[in-house]
């Protein structure tokens, strides 16, 4: 069986960036396999590209491009805010506010997003919103362990991929 829209597919990986010699970003196996069903819009569409038409059995290797993968890096998704934000009753919050962390945010129209914090001086936390990713072509290797038909219920509710030891709400797109 192919992997083709509404196919619920197992499969592992070695992600590296640039390409296969390159920095380990994430490693998926067989105890745990990426599980996802195709064609949903959920995958990066280098990665979905690429995967499709495989079957079951079948190893991969290739690389994805920055603009294919998760964007070039923006410089406008860098935004300096008011340290207040991050204070109580004037008391900066240095668990929450420490360089490196990724903190939870939401704009004024409500929608939630995650900013990464760089920088921190007396009046402002400079914070990254542009995905972990961004800017770096990636490269995967790996095999297709499975490809099945849909359940009803999942073709109705949609299938929630997991991989590693978490469930999809890691957002991590691939």
């Amino acid at each position: 069986m192919k992997v083709e829209k509404n196919k619920v597919v197992s499969l592992t990986y070695r992600l590296t960036e640039t390409d296969e010699n390159g920095a380990l970003i994430e490693e998926v196996d067989a105890t745990q396999p990426f599980v996802f069903m195709f064609g949903e819009g959920n995958l990066i569409p280098g990665f979905e590209t690429n995967v499709n038409n495989l079957q079951q059995g079948d190893a991969f290797a290739f690389s994805v491009a920055a603009a294919d993968a998760y964007g070039e890096y923006d410089l406008q998704g860098v935004a300096n805010v008011p340290i207040a934000i991050f204070q109580n009753e004037g008391v900066l919050d240095t668990e929450v506010c420490k360089v490196g962390n990724v903190v939870p945010m939401r704009n004024d129209d409500g929608q939630h997003f995650n900013g990464i914090i760089t920088a921190i001086n007396a009046a402002e936390v400079t914070m990254d919103f542009n995905h972990p990713l961004a800017g770096k072509d990636l490269h995967f290797k790996g095999s297709v362990l499975d490809v099945r038909e849909a359940t009803a219920e999942e073709l109705d509710k949609g299938l929630h991929h997991r991989h590693g030891d978490h469930d999809d709400s890691c957002g991590c797109g691939h």
